[in-house]
């Protein structure tokens, strides 16, 4: 047996030689991946996984279960072994179908498809974010359901293996800072610190130390040999000692460990070794058996044998929660509320206040409607990038989330935008918890790589983009957004709800609350909004179709079908009763887009009659309206950034006024 490994015994050597083979074919038989992690941190993720970590492949979904977050997803064939190790459903067709269509093994790691994949990863940095949200969960729930004499949650341990790229991404450095000011003392990450890039050597990009970087933040630090079993196991006993810090652990590696041509090359980062390769790797190794994807049996007994032991750890647990119950069943009972995730029936209801009724900005509705939320969905926690007196996001009457203080339920994100949007994932991955987070929308640029990700991992996450058009006035064109609005529409799964006035974004957040498999972008205004002069009745459920009639037409059908979002309904009202002289004219306010075209073609046909013009208002780029729209479509938007000005000055300047888009209109209808 070929012996790389340090301060192990023979059996070890196999297992991890073990998973070297294994990820490395899966890799080969796809003839495409990255061998060159796994190979290399094949001794940290034994260790780990055999020695500490706690799981239950038969219950993956165990609150109190440790985490394993690859945050550098590219390695995604150790994962995928691990869990076929460890008893996980994992097969070796899995292992062996890597990478091909429909296999349940990508090349990235995708939350849902197998058991014990935590979170999706591979976008750099995003996994790093993702376990401090998950340790954030793990705290937040301790401190609701633990007491003096029985300590149930929270006493686990978050682990993630961290490459050079995801330390260079910026989302890393948010936060990190975040992690450290917090001092999550259960998150303990590895640094597979190889020194290699696609493009060669760190050096030629990266010089910086990374201890002294995360010592800074707050962090415990520690270096060692990542192929000694014995440093690697005292490494994460000292980091579980800490408990009011951080732990990331600098772990010396070789990429491709055990391939005597490409090993400590960029060559074995991202690709196959090659079939001549392969084989002397296998004999650099010592590895003696002909069939591909092989498990030596007292390796299989192995992993077998750790499974079994683990399993009186989940059962005490068990047992434990069952004392729990019987002993304090409120308590048990809101912790089925927090797991489930349980609304009131009459939700929208609920979150109506009279301050739905009074002419006021979008971002102040949805500060009272906060208030409600508070209320009645007690598993509801967020929080804004340093923006909270201006997205109005705070819930009053709870606390702060501080070092050492979890009972409350306001985050203080910092200006960190692009980390607040992977923490929130993480949080919402952790079980519980429905987050939200908010800032300024133009600056969901700086977010855009966690949303986007959120939406393809089918997690409720909820996001608060206030500011949402030129009307926010004085800050100018840095700030005010023009093409977000459609950027934001065209993310699959996100679900983005512009609301109008007070009672559509009381059933915007009633329905951002109830959509399990995804998130919601609710998009606020700064500027007061005028009060909509109906004369349909208004219902939740005709808003929460994304499109309903808030203006009818006086005759039997509409000549006109104005469409329009936000604040700009109201004008397209105002606006409606001027054309109405000459025209029947219909307003329609659509709240969300993206909903709307998930309707039927019976209701959007009723709705929007084939046989009207339409027309669409609304103060941003109207891209994908056309996609949407049968007839030719009249658009009052913007194609040009915004300026600096008062917001009515604005309004005058694009052309928002009741008066011009009456104009426009009636000369485009002759």
């Amino acid at each position: 047996m070929g012996k790389f490994s340090k301060n192990c015994s023979e059996l070890d050597q196999l297992a991890v030689n073990t998973i070297r083979i294994l990820a490395a074919e899966g890799v080969e038989k796809a003839a495409s991946g990255h061998p060159g992690m796994p190979m290399g941190m094949a001794d940290v993720a034994y260790v780990l996984w055999t020695k500490y970590f706690r799981f239950n492949p038969k219950d993956p979904k165990w609150i109190n279960r440790d985490r394993f977050v690859l945050s550098a997803g590219h390695g995604s064939m150790l994962l995928y072994t691990l869990l076929y190790l460890n008893g996980f459903e994992v097969t070796i067709d899995d292992l062996k179908s890597f990478r091909q269509l429909n296999s349940r093994t990508p090349g990235h790691p995708e939350v849902g498809l197998l058991p014990g994949i935590e979170t999706t990863t591979g976008p750099l940095g995003q996994g790093f974010a993702n376990g401090i949200g998950m340790s954030i969960g793990s705290q937040l729930l301790a401190a609701r359901f633990n007491k003096d004499d029985m300590q149930l949650f929270g006493d686990h341990y978050v682990y993630a293996i961290v490459s050079d790229g995801d330390l260079m991404e910026g989302i890393s450095h948010e936060a990190a800072s975040q992690a450290g000011y917090l001092g999550l003392g259960n998150l303990i990450y590895f640094y597979d610190d190889n020194q290699i890039t696609i493009e060669g050597h760190t050096e030629i990009a990266f010089s910086e130390d990374v201890a002294k970087r995360f010592e800074a933040y707050g962090w415990h630090t520690q270096k060692i040999d990542g192929t000694d079993h014995a440093q690697i196991a005292e490494a994460i006993e000292k980091a579980q000692a800490v408990k009011d810090k951080p732990s990331i652990i600098l772990t010396k590696t070789t990429i491709g460990l055990g391939s005597p041509n490409k090993a400590d090359t960029p060559g074995v980062h991202g690709a196959a070794l090659g079939a001549d390769e392969m084989k002397k790797t296998k004999e650099n190794l010592g590895w003696n058996y002909e069939e591909d994807f092989y498990l030596p049996a007292e390796v299989k007994e192995l992993f077998d044998n750790n499974v079994e032991s683990l399993k009186k750890v989940y059962d005490d647990w068990n047992n434990r929660f069952n004392s729990w119950t019987a002993k304090y069943p409120e308590l048990a009972a809101d912790y089925k509320v927090y797991m489930d995730g349980t609304l009131p029936e009459n939700l929208e209801e609920l979150l109506y206040s009279e301050n739905l009724d009074k002419e006021d900005a979008s971002r102040k509705y949805s500060e009272a409607v906060i208030q409600k939320i508070a209320e009645v969905a007690p598993f509801v926690v967020g929080g804004s990038a340093d923006l909270a007196p201006s997205t109005n996001t705070i819930m009053k009457k709870y606390g702060h989330i501080t070092k050492g203080e979890f009972s409350g339920r306001n985050f203080h994100f910092g200006i960190r935008e692009h980390g607040m949007g992977g923490i929130l994932n993480g949080l919402a991955l952790y079980g519980g918890f429905v987050p939200y987070g908010a800032t300024f929308m133009v600056f969901s640029d700086y977010m855009r790589p966690s949303v986007r990700l959120a939406a393809l991992s089918e997690i409720q996450v909820i996001y608060v983009f206030t500011h949402d058009s030129i009307f926010l006035g004085e800050d100018g064109p840095t700030h005010q957004p023009i093409e977000h609005l459609s950027a934001l529409r065209v993310i699959p799964n996100l679900d983005v709800i512009r609301p109008a006035d007070g009672m559509e974004t009381a059933s915007a957040w009633a329905q951002a609350l109830k959509r399990k498999h995804g998130p919601t972008a609710l998009i606020l205004t700064r500027q007061k909004m005028g009060k909509i002069e109906r004369n349909v009745e208004f219902t939740h459920e005709n808003a929460q179709k994304g499109g309903y009639t808030v203006y009818k037409e006086k005759s039997d059908k509409p000549e006109l079908v104005i469409l329009s979002s936000g604040s700009e309904v109201y004008i397209s009202v105002q606006a409606a009763k001027e054309l109405e002289k000459e025209y029947s004219v219909r307003v329609v306010s659509v709240p969300s887009l993206t909903t709307l075209q998930e309707q039927d073609a019976a209701y959007i046909n009723e709705l929007i009659p084939q046989d009207a013009k339409v027309a669409v208002v609304e103060a941003a780029i109207t891209q994908g309206w056309g996609d949407f729209i049968r007839q030719d479509l009249y658009r009052i938007d913007l194609k040009t950034f915004g300026k600096s000005a008062p917001y009515k000055e604005l309004m005058k300047e694009y052309g928002f006024t009741p008066e011009n888009i009456a104009k426009e209109l009636s000369s485009w209808m002759k």
